[in-house]
């Protein structure tokens, strides 16, 4: 039998837990043993007595859960302590960010832990169940809005008074993936007026759909990667979006920026100059942060006001929602789950799995993850 582990976090500032008393039951069904550390769910409102009543069992800080677990399920990365505590031989699922992570992954490998990042769920119909970017980044993107409506200084809707109309905000999203679409919708949900610019041509149809306006780009070069993910552009490419869409960014009351390209920095969108012409009052909330940030003002993790316009740089905004944010995470963790555990064992013969992989068999299996002066 497959003894699976859902630990606390420790990652300062992560409320969420990779399970739910409904997952519980799924892995129970699956032919697991689930053990529960004490406290793990209890920054998303979730006590171990409702753990246990799922019919998982709850063990203490340290104890058995690290030495006995076949499967680890996390949210965020391993802490250092962490990876020394896995069991060697066993395996590892979560949001271990394979793309800044090389030491740790590298560690993992010699420890002979299988590794798998849900950042790298294959973007297949199959796999839909799987992708926590997408549920995670749509909480992001309907807080982003929350956030910049409740620090801007006048009203999201067009209201009409006695003492006379007040015009709706002028609200402009960068990129529309899913934190986009989800801003988008939120907004116009709100009653701002909202404008959408994405490098990649296919997603206008969703953007008028939602009920937003979108930046055409007088540009051939197209940002469509692989997998509906964006691609690296140019620096030409960059310039000439940045001119189209400086007016717009000019006019607007609020900008939220999503552009991420994996595994690179995030391209510099909004630059110090187009700050400067934002009216005083106005708000930016940069999604981008934790990859350096689509403005060019952005400070990962903190919040600052340049040229009168607050700039947010919130990290991992799904992580302040932790209840709905846990609930989803864990049923996308669950699918991976019940595709890892096959016949009383781990098995990554899945092309899902394989494509998860950061380490197996002692090796490291993804190539960014590789140190300087390491071999995969």
């Amino acid at each position: 039998m497959v003894t699976v582990f859902i630990p606390k976090e420790r990652r300062p500032g992560e409320a969420r837990v990779a399970a739910t008393p409904e997952t519980i039951k799924r892995l129970l069904k699956a032919g697991a043993r689930v053990l529960v550390e004490t406290g793990a769910g209890h920054g998303a409102h979730l006590a171990d007595e409702a753990f246990a009543a799922a019919g998982a069992s709850v063990v203490g800080e340290g104890g058995e859960g690290w030495s006995t677990a076949d499967l680890v399920l996390k949210v965020a990365p391993l802490e250092k302590a962490e990876v020394e505590q896995v069991r060697e031989g066993a395996a590892v699922v979560g949001l271990l960010a394979p793309h800044q992570s090389a030491e740790t992954i590298a560690r993992l490998a010699q420890r002979n832990v299988v590794a798998l990042a849900m950042e790298l769920v294959p973007r297949i119909s199959r796999a839909q169940k799987m992708d926590a970017l997408s549920s995670q980044a749509s909480l992001a993107g309907y807080k982003a809005v929350l956030l910049a409506a409740s620090h801007l200084a006048k009203y999201f809707p067009l209201m009409m008074t006695a003492a006379g109309t007040v015009q709706p905000a002028r609200v402009v999203v960068m990129g529309a993936g899913v934190a986009g679409l989800q801003a988008l919708a939120t907004a116009r949900r709100l009653g701002a007026t909202v404008e959408v610019s994405d490098i990649r041509p296919a997603v206008k149809e969703q953007v008028l759909s939602l009920g937003g306006r979108f930046i055409d780009l007088p540009i051939e070069e197209s940002g469509e990667g692989e997998g509906g993910y964006a691609k690296a552009v140019s620096e030409e490419f960059l310039r000439k979006q940045q001119e189209t869409i400086a007016g717009r960014i000019a006019a607007a009351d609020v900008v939220i920026t999503t552009a991420l390209v994996p595994g690179k920095p995030a391209p510099r969108l909004i630059s110090g100059e187009m700050v400067a012409r934002m009216r005083p009052g106005a708000v930016i909330v940069d999604l981008a942060a934790e990859q350096g940030g689509n403005c060019e003002l952005c400070v990962p993790g903190e919040v600052v006001v340049r040229s009168g316009v607050k700039i947010f740089g919130y990290e991992n905004l799904a992580r302040t929602m932790p209840e709905d944010a846990s609930m989803l995470y864990a049923r996308n963790v669950a699918e991976v789950a019940g595709l890892l555990i096959r016949d009383g064992a781990i098995s990554t013969d899945d092309e899902i799995a394989q494509a998860m992989l950061l380490t197996h068999g002692g090796q490291v299996r993804f190539g960014a993850a590789t140190p300087r002066g390491a071999t995969a």
